[in-house]
């Protein structure tokens, strides 16, 4: 039985209430890293920039303090000090997946979650487990990763869910919401992560593929998302900018396009697939080599927080 969670008062909270929660989390083994005031990673340093998109620079073993996202997260207790001093007013998260053994469902009802968990709860899919109160009044459940690949993406057919597990993150208590000024608070006695049942596992996995009939480069089916109207035109503009894009500025307008691109998959205005698909696509049509293509693309989904 690991020791209980600290919880935090609403109001601003000093830097040192952030240190003692991100200290507590990396003694349960969960890894840790800030992000901005905006929930946002911080930006990369100039060192960093531009061999993210050139392929050059492994993030998982980059060694700076903030770079890279979800891959500055650390457990090692100074490290997760000199990171926590490095941003200060930022947000403490925590990365998902079987590197910290967490998968996270995140309900958000101001996009319909709410009435998708009481779903959840009452067809006995979503075990009582360890909760936090978000800053947006939504709900993250926290579990035990299964053991298998698990993608961050949203639940299908669940408008309002996430899934956040392999290639993830999500904020934690004490961190202050940017929009709301609210806190992230540990429910009382919510206890330890619990074991995802089967049906859980099945509902967080996406829909198996669609056999008989490749991937198409042509037109890519979206969806309207979480605040993107015409997510076809969005799509659209990040695929031109790489075709337009003059000789010594594709590559880098790549990985542009890929952050821009995976910001509508994690808003599920566009299937992961498709998303590569296109990119793909289009970083040969732009005269990219392979490895280039691929390394933009894994550089702009990751740092987005999402699996390339």
């Amino acid at each position: 039985m690991t020791a209980p969670l600290r919880t935090t008062s609403r109001g601003d909270h000093p830097m040192n209430d952030i240190l003692t929660a991100a200290l507590d989390a990396a003694g349960r083994g969960w890894p840790v890293f800030m992000l901005g005031r905006s929930k946002r990673p911080v930006a990369n340093c100039r060192a960093c920039r531009p061999v993210v998109a050139g392929g050059q620079h492994d993030p998982a073993s980059c060694g700076h303090l903030t770079c890279h996202g979800f891959y500055a997260a650390t457990t090692d207790p100074a490290r997760v000090a000199a990171i926590v001093a490095a941003v200060p007013g930022g947000q403490l998260a925590v990365r998902t997946g079987a590197v910290s053994g967490l998968l996270v469902v995140d309900v958000d009802p101001d996009h319909g979650g709410t009435p998708s968990l009481i779903d959840l709860a009452v067809k006995g899919i979503a075990p009582r487990t360890l909760q936090v109160l978000t800053g947006s009044w939504g709900t993250h459940l926290y579990y035990r990763h299964p053991g298998r690949h698990m993608p961050s993406r949203p639940m299908p057919s669940r408008p309002g869910i996430d899934v956040k597990a392999d290639g993830g993150y999500v904020v934690m208590p004490p961190s202050i919401h940017h929009r709301t000024g609210r806190a992230y608070q540990w429910r009382q006695g919510s206890g330890d992560p619990v074991e995802m049942p089967p049906a859980l596992i099945a509902a967080c996995l996406p829909p198996p593929p669609v056999t008989g009939a490749p991937p198409s480069a042509g037109r890519i089916t979206t969806t309207r998302g979480r605040g993107i109207s015409h997510p076809d035109k969005l799509l659209s503009a990040h695929l031109d900018a790489v075709r337009l894009a003059p000789e010594g500025k594709r590559r880098t307008t790549l990985y542009g396009a890929a952050r821009g691109v995976a910001r509508m998959v994690a808003a599920g205005a566009l299937d992961h697939t498709a998303a590569v698909t296109a990119l793909t696509a289009v970083g040969e049509q732009a005269d990219q080599t392979a490895r280039e293509i691929r390394a933009a693309i894994a550089g702009g989904f990751r740092d987005e927080g999402i699996a390339a």
